[in-house]
């Protein structure tokens, strides 16, 4: 099944019988637009910065529709920077938390994924259609809907307004030449990793018989080939994962929604570039390739498990939302507490994209396959695709650490199971604690070969720096 299609069908789940009486704002919700947000993200390709910030503005329109009729949210005023001043119904009874708070998430949507593919619109646009309608169902009267939807409209603008003013337009097309030295990031992965011999808007080839395709025998898996569907090009907002590329060199010029500013966090340097086997970047990399040589099938599974490749998954972004929203069913959260923790995870993932990417362009530090086929190894290949942007520091691990603290800091630091790559072909895996889950998604990328220990240790370091300063903004209940 097409990710458009569980996006659309999702909603059904709030109809009730009609001429019920209104129930309460089902946090469900959040669950259905965590999905849908997955959805989009992996169709349309995004790379990894583009979605953090996709989903935080979608995450604020969500949560400030709810909480401008739901009488248990708090504004956002000097929560997240910038923010204006939002709009809040005069009279609660008058209006429909959920309908308002869809009609916020059309509009920011609308403007967010204003190049989308006309199905990734469409299926949005169904997608909030029937979340209406399940209200009106509901009991919901016509004249509160009209309302709701006006309300909802005018916090739609006025963050889509906000949005404007991040910076991010001014990071569009600017050209980037990466600087040259020993040890500076190069991207010199393979381009057949990625290549498609044959490609049309209707279909795509990949001859595995292809010399410069070939897979190695018992290196095959479902992360082997990072397929290039077709997409527009030209795209500003929206455009495809470039792994032949530079991934958002100027992110650091984009404004935190938290932090103050993208560098809030130090992060130490990482090891100097060096080829003596006494050096520190020479253990590391040797650490690297002797743990590819002597993977295990569990540490090859969390390699794989993890990777959330830009171009075929919902990124490292859309994986700890989906998190998150698993974790709004199994704990049957009220709607109130659920929309923090959404709208807290998916600041906590932006920010860390700001700072971990304003490190990484900073150092810019070359990756374990350029450093381990110059020096160890020359025919040496990563288990998974190495991406296209620096080294230091990982930018899974400091999202995952971010994410991770942040919803451990609502629900507990308890055992949860997480079924996001089912339908990448992944079985459901099940973790001791959320932060077990987060330092497991930190050394898979030391087992799938694109990460020195330093950079992944590193990335925890700041993505936990990242995830105390949201928590201040978001506080909680003490937990467990």
């Amino acid at each position: 099944m097409r990710p458009h299609v569980i996006m659309a069908g999702a909603a059904l789940v709030f109809t009730t019988s009609c001429g019920r009486a209104p129930e309460p704002l089902d946090a469900r919700i959040l669950s259905v637009y965590v999905r849908s947000w997955y959805g989009a993200i992996r169709v349309e390709r995004l790379s990894p910065p583009v979605a953090s910030r996709i989903a935080a503005y979608a995450a604020t329109a969500l949560y400030a529709g709810m909480a401008a009729v739901g009488p248990d949210l708090p504004t956002l005023d000097g929560v997240l920077n910038g923010i204006p001043t939002l709009p809040r119904a005069d009279s609660r009874s008058d209006h429909d938390a959920t309908i308002t708070a869809v009609e916020a998430e059309r509009v920011a949507l609308d403007s967010l994924l204003a190049e989308a593919l006309p199905t990734t619109r469409t299926a949005l646009a169904q997608l909030a259609d029937s979340l209406v309608d399940a209200r009106m169902t509901a009991g919901v009267s016509e004249a509160v809907r009209d309302r709701s939807l006006a309300l909802g409209r005018r916090i739609g603008l006025m963050i889509v307004a906000w949005s404007y003013t991040d910076g991010f337009d001014g990071t569009r097309g600017r050209a980037y030449r990466a600087p040259l030295g020993p040890g500076l990031w190069i991207n010199d992965a393979p381009g057949n990793t990625y290549a498609t011999q044959n490609l049309s808007r209707a279909s795509e080839f990949v001859a595995l018989d292809n010399p410069a395709n070939l897979l190695r025998a018992g290196e095959a898996s479902d992360r082997a080939l990072v397929l290039s569907r077709p997409k527009r090009q030209g795209l500003r907002t929206l455009p495809a994962a470039n792994m032949a590329g530079a991934t958002e060199p100027y992110w650091r010029e984009v404004r935190p929604f938290v932090l103050p500013q993208w560098d809030a966090c130090p992060l130490p340097d990482p090891p100097m570039y060096a080829t003596d086997p006494a050096s520190e970047l020479y253990a590391q990399a040797t650490s690297v390739h002797a743990s590819r040589a002597a993977l295990t099938p569990e540490q090859r599974t969390i390699a794989l498990y993890w990777a959330d490749n830009a171009g075929e998954s919902g990124t490292p972004v859309g994986h700890w939302l989906s998190i998150a929203g698993q974790l709004v069913g199994e704990r049957q959260l009220p709607s109130g507490e659920a929309a923090r923790m959404v709208l807290a995870t998916a600041v906590a993932q932006a920010d860390a994209f700001i700072a971990a990417w304003g490190y990484k362009y900073r150092f810019n530090l070359l990756r374990p396959r350029t450093y381990i086929r110059r020096v160890i190894d020359p025919s040496w290949e990563p288990l998974i695709p190495t991406p296209p942007f620096p080294e230091h520091p990982a930018g899974h691990s400091t999202q995952s650490a971010a994410a991770a603290l942040t919803i451990a800091a609502f629900v507990g630091d308890t055992p949860f199971d997480d079924s996001t790559s089912i339908s990448l072909g992944h079985a459901v895996r099940r973790f001791a604690t959320i932060r077990s889950a987060a330092d497991e998604a930190g050394v898979s990328r030391v087992y799938g070969g694109i990460h020195y220990p330093s950079g992944d240790l590193a990335g925890r370091a700041l993505g936990a720096c990242v995830g105390a300063a949201v928590i201040e903004r978001f506080p909680v209940s003490p937990r467990p």
